[in-house]
């Protein structure tokens, strides 16, 4: 059994001021909280940037691709989306994908780059197509870019 804690009727009860400076503090406590998160995701969006822009593709990258398209046919599915990245990582923010210039793929860099000439290496005579779209779009402008990869009969399959 819970024990009630009595009620001293005497006693003075918290100021307004205390009242106050107890939500203030609050609130400070929670506005911290926010900072601290957003600063976290800033430190992931910039490390996520340094390595897109660095590294080449690596074997864990072709091994998220392969599950990513075994998945989708597992659910019969023809197509995948297979990498997604900030359009701000393109040279032209990502213009040219959303307008559907075929020079599109002039405008990538860093992973995106490497990945688009994996495909044109390897998935492209193997009858894969490719298509980049961009698939946010916060306050009306592009977001992030997602590349499709697609191995039905009609690119739209």
């Amino acid at each position: 059994m819970s024990e009630k804690k009595e009620l001293d009727m005497n006693a003075m009860p918290p100021s307004a001021t205390e009242l106050r400076q107890e939500v203030i503090k609050r609130e400070m406590e929670e506005r911290k909280k926010q900072e601290k998160a957003k600063a976290i995701q800033e430190q992931k969006v910039a490390d996520f940037a340094a390595d897109f822009l660095k590294n080449e593709v690596g074997e864990a990258d072709i091994l998220a691709v392969r599950r990513l398209v075994a998945a989708a046919v597992q659910n019969g599915k023809f197509e995948a989306m297979v990498y997604s990245f900030s359009s701000d990582l393109c040279s032209d923010s990502g213009r040219a994908i959303n307008s559907g210039d075929k020079s599109w793929p002039d405008t990538l860099q860093g992973k995106a780059k490497a990945f688009y000439d994996r495909y044109q290496k390897f998935g492209k005579p193997q009858g894969f197509k490719l298509k980049a779209m961009i698939i946010s779009f916060p306050n009306g402008m592009p977001g992030d870019v997602g590349f499709f990869l697609n191995w039905g009969s009609n690119p739209g399959s």
